[in-house]
């Protein structure tokens, strides 16, 4: 592992280049920055009223870390140069490597800089607000803090966009990773988070390089206390085989992506605006709120739009225990209705203790609580009324010590100095409800499993479909139950007398038998059966009788994450209705039944409306039976749909198997 300190926290920074240097030469002055600055350039006397050095040898040192801003192939010289000199890194500002067609020059590159790290090349670079010192060109909006979270963005526009928030969230770190070709996500994460003085990671991600790093970077991030919230664009892209089944259309993207994510307790949201108040969550109250949350506010109105904006979220407020209806109902009144979210009335507005005495109740218990007040905007009102109902919110998180948020339910009714303030006090100032719900949704996720990581990934290669027969001789073996069954290579050939009717007729061969007229069921005999063009042989079986419900279980190679399991209702009916959760390999049983559980039709398998109950336990023992197959590396695809699922046990009705080489 390289060590990347000097590079992230350095003493010194030397800076090649003329126009964008002159920008960091700036930017490290006007953020205090107390280490030397040394511009390099041939010509030059100085740049930024800083005196230039004529090259890297006439240096006093080696630099910590360096800002290369000259052009690609004069990149390639200096970073060899720093390199030999003993130089702690450097961030490589210039374009036109890999994504403009130039092969080859990136691992010239990373061959020059050996062991000393490099960030990019196309990267923006790296600002340290804790100690004022900046490899970067350009504006931004930070100011020096003694700790706060770190963001890391694959986008330098959008991490520069962060860095203008103006809610209060204190930013100890930005960096930006450009085209990646030495230092990955997961190594530049890992680095960030080992300053102690860096409470959670917020990042912006376009890909994975590295699942298993990440994986291991995000368990490493939770024993030590900080969280880890992402956005991860491109989930419209569909993966490599989307043709080849409904499983791969299903599980590509974002599917594939969230489900990652989740597995190794990383919070996700859509939202630059979740990002930020997300962390601001994670920077108070670690990496993980509980799931019991509490609402209070003065308005029936705005308990109500609390109520109804948080049903998308999966957000619950739990009913106050008979204890708290008591002691709120004895300090507020007969004519307030005790709930949550609680409407407490304006009774008790301005009233200090009295309010605090309410807040401090209901939180106490609840693992965290909402508290939506919007104080009037100050240039245009006097907004000294809300003061007691904003101290009221501090001592109730004092009092108790569970997470309080100040949830302002338009984001501009709390200005920038009053959301600092919160923060000062160990409240978390929210701006905008919906945005705040969304957040908090997100600071729920639970860790991963310890030690979690994805399967080895497979590189792409030619495949190939095993007939059903044979797939099914497969399933079997594993432990998997199929439907009694016979083949032959011509439909006069197939011998039903050991079978039970009705049956279902099928020609091998196909991906898609359906579409392409291959399969025939509830068939009483096979007398006057026609010819099914184009099939490779023929597969009768008895029909299975009993069902209660129909799965579609499809697991698949990732080229990212290693493998996937996708689980939803058979046929067509899981793509209709959008309803399948998708995870990354391994899981475990309990995981398996909690998925099939968020599937909207799970109660089809529940016993609704007095039907008979599902199988889900012979469902679940057949899934970790088709997780098993695909530790043979030659296996690219299982997809079982439907898997019928009975009363008591579970069939594999239909089943695809695409194999590749191991």
């Amino acid at each position: 592992m390289r060590d990347l300190s000097r590079l992230l926290r350095p003493r010194s920074i030397a800076v090649l280049g003329s126009g964008w240097a002159a920008n960091v030469i700036e930017q490290c002055a006007k953020m205090g920055f107390d280490g030397p600055v040394w511009p390099v350039h041939p010509t030059r006397d100085a740049i930024s009223g800083v005196r230039c050095f004529r090259s890297l040898a006439d240096l006093p040192a080696a630099p910590d870390a360096t800002f290369i801003g000259v052009n690609r192939h004069a990149t390639l010289d200096v970073v060899a140069e720093l390199a030999a000199m003993g130089a702690g890194g450097a961030t490589c500002f210039a374009s036109g490597w890999e994504e403009a067609g130039e092969a080859g020059l990136q691992e010239r590159l990373v061959a020059a800089a050996g062991n000393m790290p490099i960030l990019g090349p196309n990267c923006y670079g790296v600002i340290n607000y804790l100690d004022g010192a900046l490899l970067w060109p350009d504006q931004h909006g930070g100011r020096r803090v003694e700790r706060g979270v770190a963001l890391l963005s694959q986008s330098s526009n959008i991490v520069i966009n962060l860095t203008m928030q103006a809610r209060g969230l204190p930013v100890a770190y930005v960096a930006c990773l450009g085209n990646a070709a030495q230092v990955g996500l997961a190594e530049l994460a890992g680095a960030l988070l080992a300053d102690d003085r860096v409470t959670a990671l917020g990042m912006y991600v376009e890909g994975i390089d590295d699942a298993t790093a990440f994986a291991a970077l995000a368990e490493q991030a939770r024993a030590a206390g900080k969280g880890i919230v992402c956005i991860k664009s491109g989930k419209t892209e569909l993966s490599r085989t989307a043709a080849a089944s409904h499983t791969a259309s299903l599980a590509g993207g974002g599917a594939a992506s969230s489900a990652f994510l989740r597995a190794c307790g990383v919070a996700e949201v859509s939202t630059p605006a979740e990002l930020i108040e997300t962390l601001k969550i994670f920077h108070l109250c670690g990496p993980e709120i509980g799931p019991r949350l509490c609402s209070l506010s003065c308005s029936g109105g705005e308990a109500g739009l609390v109520a109804d904006l948080a049903a998308p979220f999966g957000v619950d407020f739990p009913p106050p225990s008979d204890a708290q209806r008591a002691r709120l109902g004895e300090i507020l009144g007969p004519i307030v209705t005790i709930a949550n979210p609680l409407d407490y009335h304006t009774f008790i507005w301005g009233d200090g203790p009295r309010t605090t005495d309410v807040f401090t109740t209901m939180l106490a218990g609840y693992d965290a609580g909402l508290f939506i007040i919007d104080p009037p905007r100050p240039d245009r009102c006097d907004p000294s009324s809300f003061q007691p109902a904003l101290d009221a919110i501090v001592s109730a998180a004092r009092t108790t010590g569970r997470p309080a948020f100040a949830v302002a339910s338009l984001p501009e009714n709390f200005d920038e100095e009053r959301a600092v303030a919160m923060m000062e006090r160990n409240v978390v100032p929210m701006m905008g409800l919906e945005t705040a719900l969304g957040a908090v949704r997100a600071a729920q996720t639970r860790a991963g499993l310890a030690d979690w990581r994805p399967l080895r990934v497979v590189g792409p290669r030619a495949l190939h479909l095993r007939n059903e027969a044979s797939a099914k001789v497969l399933l079997a073996a594993a432990g998997v139950a199929v439907p009694r069954g016979v083949t032959a290579a011509s439909l006069d050939g197939l011998d039903v007398s050991g079978l039970a009717a009705p049956f279902a007729l099928k020609g091998l061969g196909f991906a898609h038998k359906t579409e392409a007229g291959a399969v025939r069921l509830g068939l009483a005999s096979l007398a006057g059966q026609a010819e099914m063009a184009g099939a490779q042989g023929y597969l009768a079986e008895e029909m299975v009788s009993g069902v209660v419900a129909e799965l579609l279980v499809g697991l698949r190679r990732d080229p990212v994450y290693g493998a996937t399991l996708t689980l939803g209702f058979g046929g067509v009916t899981a793509e209709v209705l959008a309803d399948t959760v998708t995870l990354v390999l391994p899981v475990t049983a309990d995981e398996v039944t909690d998925a099939l559980r968020r599937l909207r039709l799970w109660p089809l398998l529940d016993g609704y409306r007095g039907r008979a109950r599902a199988d889900v336990a012979a469902a679940v023992d057949a899934v970790m039976a088709l997780q098993r197959m695909m530790d043979d590396p030659a296996l690219e695809e299982i997809e079982i749909n439907p898997l019928m699922v009975r009363a008591s046990g579970a069939v594999a009705v239909d089943a695809v198997i695409w194999e590749g080489e191991a």
